[in-house]
């Protein structure tokens, strides 16, 4: 009988954000006390309910092949495990983090060890990755791993796995969680009930990586999942879909199916939401505690230069106020430096947040991530800050560098915007007021605006050595 071929799948962390608070530019020109009390807070907070598992890496390590054994490692936590032999080591690649991931992966190859590549990296530009790699799957892999995992067993890998077609969401493909290390993880209760985006927001590439079809699983795995991961892991539930509300059909549907199950969830809706009724009471009845919402812009000309249609800027109070009447917490995602935006509007997105009460605001700068339609226009304009041709130079921050010239704001002022609004909205009395007056998941969204306090501090102070050395 042969030997058992080892799989290892990884998942690398980005350079700051929630994986570590860690600045960019002035980490080793803080002091001492400064640079000690970050570097606890840090691991505080990859400790702490701010870290989830990896779903994809949890969807491929679920698939079973005779002489196979697969295991995870999550980079967040621990180092690479050098001293053991694998077979083959996966890396999901983000955009964000390709050097990152293409530097592991030339190690390991020199070392002789097979690499296969995949994620949205792969997917969006798979011939950059192409001198990394001994297998490349580009794509979404659910059907792919298992033709992977089996050539490799046979010794017959081959250098390319692509379909030309999604695949159906609607066979069951039961997701394990035993390559999970439990008490690493906020929660390991993960859930995803479809995938694709109707809609054509510029600055986003779900509808490129997953269409603009949405495709549902059947509610009969979704509630089966959820009842057994219920059974080892009895803390929160997240629904990872970009919108949970998009199909309200098929939401009220899994929703009353799912109340029984008295789980309380986490997920991500659309505004919408507010004028959905009989599925916003369905959703508070279930359980659901919190939701993110994307608010992007209040701005019309911001929200139209950039196709975010789907909710109109008149309807936003009056939606928000609605969800958190029922007893649902809201995070309400921002993009400060939108195209209609000029320097008026953060006291627009201030008054914005005194007027809804809004449990966690987030603002965050534009990100024009290589692939969508906002980096090609950036391009075209001669916007970019950093090198189009070198989509490797692109690293995801949480808004601690600029990487575009705002259209109506010079960048001066816009890193003086921004900053002046990120220290008004997050001051630790104010972390402490939302925390206790949000409808419902108190504690955590006490939690949320006081690392959100932190890790602004910490973009205020990247923007400005930014500003200082290199503009």
């Amino acid at each position: 009988m042969p030997p058992t071929k080892k799989v290892l799948l990884v998942f690398l962390p980005s350079e700051s954000g929630v994986d570590g608070a860690r600045s960019l530019y002035s980490e080793k020109e803080i002091n001492p006390l400064l640079g000690f009390f970050n570097r606890s807070l840090r691991t505080i907070i990859k400790q702490s309910q701010f870290a989830i598992p990896p779903l994809s890496l949890m969807i491929l390590s679920s698939v079973e092949v005779p002489g196979v054994r697969q295991s995870i490692c999550d980079m967040r936590f621990e180092e690479f495990p050098w001293n053991e032999k694998w077979d083959l080591v996966g890396i999901s690649v983000q955009t964000g983090m390709a050097k990152n991931a293409f530097a592991l992966a030339d190690k390991l190859r020199s070392a002789a060890i097979p690499v296969a590549l995949g994620g949205a990296h792969v997917t969006l530009f798979p011939e950059s990755c192409r001198p990394h790699a001994d297998v490349l799957v580009p794509g979404e892999a659910d059907d792919l791993w298992k033709e992977v995992l089996t050539d490799l067993a046979a010794g017959i890998l081959k250098p390319l796995y692509r379909s030309d077609n999604f695949p159906d969401l609607g066979r069951s493909r039961p997701v394990s969680k035993t390559s999970l290390i439990k008490r690493r993880y906020f929660t390991t209760n993960l859930i995803q009930t479809g995938r694709g985006c109707q809609y054509s927001c510029d600055f986003c590439n779900v509808h490129l990586l997953n269409g603009h079809t949405l495709r549902r699983r059947a509610i009969a795995d979704v509630v089966s999942e959820v009842a057994r991961f219920q059974q080892d892991d009895r803390r929160i539930f997240f629904f990872v879909d970009d919108s949970i509300n998009a199909d309200p059909v098929y939401a009220l549907e899994l929703f009353r199916k799912l109340t029984p199950l008295k789980i309380r969830w986490f997920g991500q809706a659309t505004t919408t939401l507010g004028q959905q009724h009989e599925l916003l009471k369905t959703f508070a009845n279930s359980g659901c505690q919190a939701l993110l919402v994307g608010i992007e812009s209040i701005e019309a000309k911001s929200r139209s230069a950039h196709k975010k249609n789907q909710n109109r800027a008149g309807e936003l109070v009056r939606a928000i106020t609605t969800i958190r009447d029922a007893g649902i917490s809201l995070y309400g995602s921002f993009i400060y430096g939108l195209d209609g935006d000029t320097v008026d509007t953060p006291a627009a997105i201030l008054d914005f947040i005194h007027e809804t009460k809004l449990d966690v605001p987030g603002i965050n700068i534009l990100r024009p991530t290589p692939g969508t339609q906002v980096f090609e226009r950036l391009r075209e304009e001669g916007r970019l800050l950093f090198d189009p041709l070198d989509i490797t130079a692109y690293r995801y921050s949480f808004g601690q560098e600029m990487l575009y010239l705002p259209k109506n704001i010079s960048l001066d002022a816009f890193i003086e915007s921004y900053s002046t609004l990120t220290r008004k909205v997050f001051t630790i009395k104010n972390s402490v007021t939302r925390g206790l007056s949000a409808p419902r998941a108190k504690s955590a969204v006490m939690l949320f605006n006081l690392f959100y306090t932190h890790l602004y501090g910490l973009s205020r102070r990247d923007l400005q050595h930014q500003r200082e050395n290199n503009f």
